[in-house]
């Protein structure tokens, strides 16, 4: 036993699903913010564009004597609208008069001492050996002096007002001892988090969080691809089914509402078949049964006939052209019949185009103006009498109600593995809104159709039925200006 589970439960499941996932990278985003604060965000490209900036600080300041530091500070500050600072330990040695926060002065004092080991251009400037002056953090557990800080970076945020302080540490010549170099504490301080994108560098979070949306994307894409998929099936199932294509199915087998929707529409097409097929034999039957009454009433008229007089003869006429439109009533709906249930006994073989259409014009459209534009080897598949009544059907609509508009212009082409055969003429064409339903049995358009022309509704049906059994399609449209075209296609004959 199959064990269905409800779409509302896969969506839900795919949910939290995406939830414990999107969850699980913030928690970790966050144990990592929480480890290493907030200097992971001047790592990678960040901390590099602030070595660089601090290297060149350092350059200019060791050149220059320390009545210039000022200048120099001010001059990089307006350049990344960022404002520097510098600092031995707690003493300001440059910058405009700041006063440090309390978080900002335990960051650096919790930082002295660490970093990477000195390098051996800094110790030669170092009598003994001696690490440069400045370095007067505690010593490590081993007891070695405490290692150099250069290149070292950390953030402080602090509040009331908002700040962001980025501190690193460059080598400078001291004032107070002269030409050795000291490190000393370089501080940037900025209202934004980006500090003129030189603290924070988007580029990572972007990427971090585009990836998160891909990954939710494709965690997505199965369930909500199976949906859409399934959707489309039954659509087109539907709109076939719609057109009177009951043997389509859905072809969806799923375990949820959806393959439930699935097999209602099958069935619904399988009960809908039956109930059109027997609908349509019963009119076969129907009009296979008055064909004899018919034919005995005209009998009787015609004995009638040779018996009135003058003035009775004139109510048989009438008579007689009302037993006329009943047999031709009669005549359509056993062709409609025929060609509603013969499909699918039929054999298609190649039929000639041109054959079918000068047969039909010869039997239809006598006398009228013809317009043949059609290839001599153009062949289909099709039934001969089938395609024969649908192209006769449509030239006797031609000519009953445009034959003295214009010429009706008749030609086919190839289209890839089909043949379009087009007959257009130049009466007043069909109502936009009616185009849709001329094709419906009994469906007539009041304005062009009535008792006087003969028509009872069921030509352009028994056109499509006809069409459709040879494996074709059928479609009407108005020309421009004027004038109506009935278009067919048919497979190539192989």
């Amino acid at each position: 036993m199959k064990i269905k589970f409800p779409l509302y439960a896969k969506i839900l499941f795919w949910f939290f699903l995406n939830v414990i996932f999107l969850g699980a990278v913030f928690l970790i985003v966050a144990r990592a913010q929480f480890h290493f604060g907030l200097d992971v965000l001047i790592s990678g490209p960040a901390g590099q564009r602030l070595q660089t900036v601090a290297q060149l600080m350092s350059d200019e300041l060791s050149e220059q004597p320390p009545t210039e530091w000022n200048a120099i500070l001010k001059r990089f500050s307006d350049a990344y609208n960022v404002q520097f600072y510098l600092f031995r330990n707690s003493d300001q040695l440059a910058g405009a008069t700041v006063s440090l926060p309390e978080p900002v002065r335990d960051r650096m004092t919790e930082h002295r001492g660490l970093g990477p080991p000195p390098r051996l251009q800094d110790m030669e400037h170092s009598p003994d050996n001696a690490p440069p002056a400045g370095e007067t953090g505690p010593p490590r557990e081993n007891g070695h002096p405490p290692m150099p800080m250069e290149g070292r970076k950390f953030m402080v945020h602090t509040s009331f007002p908002s700040r962001y302080w980025v501190i690193t540490h460059i080598l400078v010549p001291d004032p107070e001892h002269g030409p050795r170099p000291a490190m000393l504490a370089l501080v940037a301080v900025s209202e934004s988090l980006s500090g003129g994108g030189l603290f924070f560098d988007l580029t990572n979070w972007v990427v971090a969080g585009a990836a998160v949306v891909l990954i939710s994307v494709l965690f997505w894409f199965p369930l909500v691809r199976g949906i859409t998929r399934a959707i489309s099936r039954m659509t087109r199932a539907t709109e076939q089914i719609a057109e009177g294509r009951f043997e389509v199915r859905t072809q969806v087998q799923r375990q949820d509402e959806l393959g439930s929707l699935s097999e209602a529409i099958d069935r619904m097409a399988v009960r809908l078949s039956g109930f059109v097929a027997g609908q349509k034999r019963f009119l076969g039957d129907i009009a296979h049964e008055l064909c004899s009454p018919i034919a005995r009433i005209q009998v009787a008229l015609g004995i009638l006939e040779q018996r009135a007089d003058e003035k009775q003869k004139v109510y048989l006429k009438d008579l007689r052209e009302e037993v006329e439109q009943m047999t031709n009533l009669v005549n359509e709906l056993l062709s409609f019949s025929k060609a509603s249930l013969g499909g699918a006994a039929l054999k298609l073989q190649p039929v000639s185009l041109r054959t079918v259409v000068e047969k039909a014009v010869a039997r239809e459209c006598a006398g009228a103006e013809m317009k043949i534009e059609l290839p001599e080897d153009l062949r289909v598949m099709a039934e001969l009498e089938l395609l024969l009544r649908a192209v006769g059907n449509i030239l006797r609509n031609a000519m009953r109600y445009a034959a003295a508009a214009g010429p009706i212009r008749i030609n086919a082409a190839r289209e890839g593995t089909k043949v379009e055969l087009s007959i257009e003429d130049c009466g007043p064409g069909i109502p936009e809104a009616s185009l849709p339903q001329v094709f419906d049995p009994f469906y007539r358009v009041d304005a062009s159709r009535d008792r006087e022309t003969g028509g009872v509704g069921l030509g352009l049906s028994i056109v499509k039925t006809c069409v459709e059994s040879c494996g074709g399609t059928v479609r009407c449209e108005n020309r421009q200006p004027r004038g109506l075209r009935v278009v067919v296609r048919l497979p190539v004959a192989r």
